[in-house]
């Protein structure tokens, strides 16, 4: 594909991140309750962050190895959040991961935003399996999984050094992963 993808669903529309997103970005993605419930994400967020996220994400897409969308409300065109597929290509697979902006939380967005970017990577990416990993304490990320028919795979106890946030160094923080093949997606399509 030569330009950036823009998907559709009922609510949202999933784009390319731009560069008059960055103040929301920096707003958003500031809320420590965000920041405590994602793996990787900074504290504080800075707006050279959202810069380096952002070009990440261009780079990504160049590359055809990462694929990351703002998220956004279909009516607004307001900035929302982010999702993306960062992609193994040797394996035909790619890692989901996600974060939306607290006042949209409860409101089944993040649901929405997962089918559209699992439709995204089995029919246009062609991929054979997505993950999903979310820290154990994130319920509500576990609950989006679940809503959108992921399988259970594995529990990664102790995985991850969790930094960036006000936890104390070297804090280790479990892991929940769930997956989607592309056999399980056709049978999903076919339920329906």
């Amino acid at each position: 594909m030569k330009d950036f993808p823009k998907l559709v669903s009922d609510r949202l529309i999933l784009d390319q991140i731009k560069p008059s997103d960055i103040p929301e970005i920096v707003a958003y993605a500031g809320n420590i309750k965000i920041v405590e419930n994602t793996r990787t994400m900074p504290y504080p967020y800075l707006e050279e962050d959202a810069i380096a996220w952002m070009n990440m994400a261009n780079e990504g897409f160049k590359a055809k190895n990462n694929y990351i969308f703002a998220i956004r409300f279909k009516g607004s065109q307001a900035f929302m959040g982010g999702i993306g597929l960062t992609l193994d290509v040797a394996n035909n697979r790619a890692e989901l991961g996600y974060w939306l902006a607290e006042e949209f939380w409860n409101k089944g967005f993040t649901t929405e935003a997962v089918h559209t970017i699992l439709k995204f990577g089995f029919e246009q990416l062609k991929l054979n399996k997505v993950v999903a990993v979310y820290l154990t304490t994130n319920k509500a990320s576990g609950k989006v999984i679940i809503k959108n028919a992921m399988v259970k795979e594995a529990i990664f106890k102790d995985h991850d050094v969790k930094r960036g946030s006000t936890v104390a160094n070297n804090t280790y923080v479990s892991l929940i992963q769930y997956r989607m093949l592309k056999s399980e997606y056709e049978d999903l399509k076919k339920s329906k």
